[in-house]
């Protein structure tokens, strides 16, 4: 029985999120209320508070919900630290925006924080989060770069942390732009082109690999 009620608890979460997602994208987060969320999700606002402390809360787990996959993807590869470093970096920043171009729930959730968000006193805890997760894939960015430095024995023409941060830039404009109008550029493609230019214009070109794979394809 506890099984069950543990099961049915996260389903009732499941649903809240669901409801959530399609009612943020569909009238913005400032005009929904956590009672639209309730009746959409065909439960009672009472277990909304079961499950999260409020408006803000739920919109981080909302978020977390798809953007997790990412942040593990990202984190995973600052990890290495030998002359792999730049090109873990480079897969990693292209899988994420595989998933970006082909999971609707992901888009959708992206879509919602980048441009169906405003940042009222309510959701000060949601753009805590966003600063937090920013300043990480800065601090990613900046240790895979380090570690390329110091494997190829190069120096950078711009601070280390400046490298990091316009390549985070770069990864973040190009989402920002493609999802107000996918069809106006391949968002895998586009990303794979620019982000080369760009580390080769810190002299760390990337040396083509032996067979080209599609982000997310198997060995």
């Amino acid at each position: 029985m506890a099984r069950r009620t543990k099961a049915e608890a996260q389903a009732t979460r499941n649903g809240l999120l669901d409801a959530a997602e399609q009612l943020f994208q569909a009238r913005g987060v400032s005009r929904t209320s956590l009672n639209d969320i309730a009746t959409a999700a065909g439960t009672t606002r009472g277990a909304i508070y079961w499950h999260f402390k409020d408006k803000a809360d739920l919109f981080n787990a909302m978020m977390e919900r798809v953007t997790l996959p990412l942040e593990e993807i990202h984190a995973q590869a600052s990890l290495v630290t030998d002359g792999d470093a730049l090109t873990q970096l480079r897969t990693a920043l292209l899988g994420a925006l595989h998933i970006i171009a082909t999971d609707a729930s992901t888009r959708r959730v992206l879509e919602i924080a980048i441009h169906k968000m405003e940042l009222t006193n309510e959701l000060v805890a949601v753009q805590e989060r966003c600063l937090r997760i920013y300043r990480q894939c800065v601090e990613h960015n900046q240790l895979a770069l380090t570690s390329a430095v110091q494997a190829r024995g190069q120096a950078l023409a711009i601070p280390l942390h400046t490298a990091a941060t316009g390549l985070q830039a770069l990864v973040e404009g190009l989402v920002q732009h493609w999802l107000l109008n996918p069809q106006a550029f391949d968002l895998e493609q586009t990303g794979q082109q620019t982000m080369d230019v760009y580390l080769a214009g810190l002299t760390l070109s990337m040396r083509p690999p032996l067979q080209e794979k599609t982000p997310g394809q198997s060995c």
